[in-house]
């Protein structure tokens, strides 16, 4: 009898557009491990700004990467959380039953094998074990964002004991992250956010906030070492008028509440090029490697940070779950289970 190719769910988009209009539930040919390659079976995923850039397709201008008339690969989606069902030749550091999370992002739009769908397949670099008592919902939400604040403020930032650091769209899936991470390396931070979020970013250890709606960080008296700007809302070169003698000026180029994308991206290039005077600016790119990873895992496992999740959708609600990324008022990560 003829045998049948394993098959899976997976949430599929042939153009571009709104959630509810390209994103479909279909049934696909199951991935399977080449050698040094793990297949994982999904348990949960997150939304990032990459999958509701290529879902929508807009800035115009990166469909050059992602594909002119629709995305190069069906499946979003790069935060893995789950259970490694097969090991690849080659693989000794990871078995079956292995509870795992990290990344198949590459700084490629579309990735080959994405993460919204039942099972996924990278190599086993691309993994870390799910640190124990961590939910695979908290280890999905932790993966770009974890990895974003960390890069952020440790490598890029070098907060340290004392560093006085702002955070614009502090309550986001970075944000989030980067008040936890700057606090735990003993900066005194500063949290930016809408009013209704300021109690929240202060329970995970803000020392001060500002409200948007009502003060203009760049125009007041306040100078600090370090701007993580995940929001874009302002000219970089007013933004970096809040900088201290010395400041780093971060913007981050992954979003985090991600304002109009459109103006975003150009005000990125315009902070580079201040950079080339007397500002030290410093965009974010997110790390990815391995240890970056590991460092992560040991921040959960130990409770110095904890994942925030805004909300969580079933596999089948992903269009939904995309779409209240697009409202850019979540807190924290939006999360899909599978």
């Amino acid at each position: 009898m003829p045998t049948h190719a394993p098959t899976m769910r997976a949430v599929v988009q042939s153009r571009y557009g709104a959630p509810e209009d390209v994103l479909t539930i279909s049934t696909t040919p199951r991935p399977e491990p080449e050698p040094g390659q793990v297949l994982v079976r999904m348990r949960a995923s997150s939304v990032n700004t990459p999958d509701w850039l290529t879902v929508t397709g807009v800035p115009y201008v990166l469909r050059l990467k992602s594909g002119l008339r629709g995305p190069g690969t069906p499946v979003r989606g790069s935060d893995v959380a789950g259970v490694v069902e097969a090991v690849g030749e080659g693989v000794t550091a990871l078995a079956p039953g292995d509870e795992v999370f990290g990344s198949l992002w590459n700084g490629n739009l579309a990735v080959k094998h994405g993460a919204f769908a039942e099972y996924t397949v990278a190599p086993a670099s691309a993994f870390v074990p799910k640190p124990a008592g961590v939910t695979f919902e908290e280890a999905a939400a932790s993966v770009m964002s974890g990895l974003t604040a960390l890069t952020a403020m440790r490598d890029v930032g070098g907060v340290g004991e004392g560093t006085r650091v702002l955070i614009n769209g502090a309550s986001g899936g970075v944000g989030t992250f980067a008040v936890q991470i700057a606090k735990h390396l003993g900066g005194h931070v500063t949290a930016v956010c809408g009013p209704k979020n300021t109690d929240f970013v202060r329970s995970l250890g803000a020392d001060d906030t500002i409200d948007y709606t009502a003060t203009d960080f760049t125009r007041g008296s306040g100078k600090y070492d370090v701007i993580l700007d995940n929001v874009l809302n302002h000219p970089p070169s007013r933004t970096a008028k809040a900088l201290a003698p010395g400041g780093r000026l971060l913007p981050n180029s992954v979003g985090d509440t991600g304002n109009a994308v459109l103006a975003g991206l150009p005000r990125i290039a315009r902070a580079s090029l201040i950079g080339m005077g007397r500002t030290d600016v410093r965009p974010v790119h997110t790390g990815m490697g391995r240890d970056h990873l590991a460092a992560v895992a040991e921040l959960l496992g130990t409770g110095a940070v904890k994942a925030v999740v805004d909300g969580v959708y079933p596999l089948d609600e992903t269009p939904a779950a995309v779409a209240r990324m697009l409202t850019h008022r979540a807190r924290g990560n939006v999360v899909i289970t599978m």
